[in-house]
């Protein structure tokens, strides 16, 4: 801030870049706060999930992940589908 306060005081676009990004790590240094504990903020709170599973909007099951290729393969396995009972 003092840099450009002191050698680009007319050069608006720097100062707005400046605060924009104080203002992104404001708000991130905020959500690792609230997020402590969590090994990752939640996406969705459970109330919205389980109605969402309930209405079929969500569809729930395991997620399977190659561990030779966890960054190119995995798969998610439907409860209630693919077992050898169901025809």
């Amino acid at each position: 801030q003092n840099y450009l306060d002191n050698f680009w005081p007319d050069l608006k676009a720097a100062h707005e870049l400046f605060d924009s990004i104080v203002q992104a790590r404001r708000e991130r240094e905020n959500e690792s706060q609230e997020n402590r504990g969590k090994e990752y903020p939640e996406h969705l709170p459970l109330e919205i999930l389980e109605a969402g599973i309930k209405s079929g909007r969500y569809l729930q099951g395991t997620l399977n992940v190659n561990k030779h290729r966890a960054q190119l393969e995995a798969f998610v396995r439907l409860q209630g589908f693919g077992s050898k009972d169901t025809g």
